[in-house]
């Protein structure tokens, strides 16, 4: 197993895992199915996925409502974002994801979907391992 660690800073406060789901899009919460956790925003490069359970990395975040993902619990465990905006932040603050920016430009390149990557805002660092 490989494993590399990267420097980050905190939006929310938090440690969780999973598995990366990577995005080069901005994603909307509000064009997630909150039953399932699936992007339904045709056209998106995460459409017909789902990212419940995952850590969701994302170029950005555009507007959102996650009323409806946050009660189901069908929404990311955690999320880096690489362009984060006040409306999305808000979002993530309201869910009590735990969430990062300001990542490592050398994440971003080396992430990819599947590695299981686990996010400690606390600490301020992103964990990567691949097999």
């Amino acid at each position: 197993m490989i494993t590399k660690n990267f420097k980050c800073e905190a939006i929310a406060a938090g440690k969780a895992a999973g598995p990366a789901i990577v995005s080069n899009e901005a994603i909307c919460f509000y064009l997630v199915e909150p039953e399932s956790g699936v992007v339904i925003e045709q056209k998106h490069v995460l459409e017909g996925r789902s990212m419940s359970g995952h850590v969701l990395v994302a170029h950005a975040g555009k507007g959102s409502s996650v009323v409806k993902i946050a009660a189901r619990g069908k929404g990311p465990v955690a999320v880096v974002l690489r362009n984060p905006d006040p409306v999305f932040v808000s979002a993530l603050l309201v869910m009590e994801l735990p969430s990062v920016y300001n990542v490592e430009e050398d994440f971003y390149s080396y992430v990819q979907d599947g590695d299981m990557v686990t996010v400690d805002a606390d600490g301020g660092n992103i964990k990567v391992e691949r097999q």
